[in-house]
C-alpha cells in the first residue's frame, strides 16, 4: 500500500491525500487538520463527515495537532476501489497508512460510533497512542443490530427520497432539525441550521453506506479484542438510542483495563450534545499516554 499526499498536512481545509491499497487503485481521503503537538485523528461514524467534530475541534486542537478525515466512501472522500471491501480488515491498514502518510506516528485516536470501533481497532493493533471510544460500534447483541441497523437505513432512505427545499425548511426549525437528525442527538436543536443541511447532504451521498451496513453483518464488526498497552476510554451517551447505552458494560468486559464513562444527557453522536465534556475526555484519555 502506497499513499502520496496531494497537499502538505498543514494546508487549508478540503486536503485531499490520495491512498493506493495496491497499485493502480487510488481514491482521494479529504482532511481537515488544526493545532499543534503530538498527533491525533478523529474518525466519525457510518454517513457523518470530518465535520461532527466542529463542535469540539478547536477544543482538541488547543491541545495536539488533530486531523479530522471524511472516512472513504463518506462524506467528500471517494470510496475504496472495487474489490475493497468495507470491512474492519480492510480499514484499518488504509487508515493506518493513512495516518502515516499525515506525518501521524502512532496518533491519539477518538472515534465516534463506526469510528469508535475503528479507533479501538487501531489500538488493538498497534496504531494508536491512545484512544477514545464514543458510543463505538461492535459491542451488540443481535437484536441490537437490528435495530441500529434499520435506524440507519430509515435515515438514509428519508435523506435519499426527500426534496432539497423541504430538507431546508426542516431545517430551519427546531421540531424540523428534530425530524432530521433526531435519532442521533440527544438535543438536535441544538445543531445549526447549516450544519443539519450538511449532514443530510452527506449521509444521502454516502457512496459506502450500503457496503458498511452490509460488512457490519460479519462476526469481524463485533470487538472481541483487549487492549492493555495503551489508555482506552470507552465513553457513552446516557440518551444514545441507536446503540443503547448498557453496550458500554460489554464493552468494560471486553476491555476490563478501559475507563468507562457516563456522558450524562448526551445522545449516540455526543460532540454537539455537550461539547465541553466530550472534549474534557477526550484530552484526559490523551494525557494518560
Amino acid at each position: 500500500m502506497t499513499v502520496a499526499p496531494s497537499a502538505t498536512p498543514q494546508s487549508s481545509p478540503g486536503s485531499v491525500i490520495r491512498v493506493s491499497p495496491e497499485p493502480g487503485a487510488a481514491f482521494d481521503v479529504v482532511y481537515e487538520r488544526r493545532g499543534s503537538g503530538e498527533p491525533m485523528l478523529l474518525l466519525h461514524g457510518i454517513g457523518h463527515h470530518w465535520q461532527a467534530w466542529e463542535p469540539v475541534f478547536d477544543a482538541l486542537a488547543a491541545s495536539y495537532e488533530v486531523t479530522a478525515i471524511d472516512l472513504p466512501g463518506f462524506g467528500a472522500s471517494q470510496g475504496l476501489p472495487p474489490g475493497h471491501p468495507y470491512g474492519v480488515a480492510t480499514m484499518v491498514p488504509v487508515l493506518a497508512q493513512t495516518a502515516r502518510a499525515l506525518g501521524m506516528d502512532r496518533p491519539h485516536v477518538v472515534g465516534n460510533s463506526l469510528g469508535g470501533l475503528l479507533a479501538l481497532e487501531l489500538g488493538l493493533h498497534g496504531h494508536a497512542r491512545s484512544v477514545t471510544a464514543l458510543s463505538p460500534a461492535g459491542f451488540w447483541n443481535e437484536p441490537e443490530r437490528r435495530w441500529a441497523f434499520g435506524v440507519l437505513k430509515a435515515l438514509r432512505l428519508g435523506a435519499a427520497s426527500m426534496p432539497e427545499g423541504l430538507v431546508r425548511r426542516l431545517a430551519d426549525t427546531v421540531a424540523g432539525r428534530a425530524a432530521l437528525v433526531g435519532p442521533i442527538y440527544h438535543r438536535p436543536g441544538r445543531r445549526a441550521p447549516e450544519a443539519v443541511r450538511a449532514e443530510v447532504a452527506a449521509l444521502r451521498g454516502a457512496v459506502g453506506y450500503a457496503d458498511t451496513l452490509a460488512a457490519g453483518r460479519s462476526p469481524e464488526a463485533r470487538f472481541t479484542g483487549d487492549i492493555t498497552d495503551v489508555p482506552v476510554t470507552v465513553a457513552w451517551g446516557d440518551r444514545d438510542r441507536l446503540l443503547l447505552p448498557r453496550q458500554g458494560v460489554r464493552a468494560k468486559r471486553a476491555l476490563p483495563d478501559a475507563r468507562l464513562v457516563r456522558l450524562p444527557r448526551c445522545g449516540h453522536v455526543p460532540m454537539n450534545d455537550d461539547p465541553a465534556l466530550v472534549a474534557r475526555v477526550a484530552l484526559d484519555t490523551a494525557a494518560r499516554a
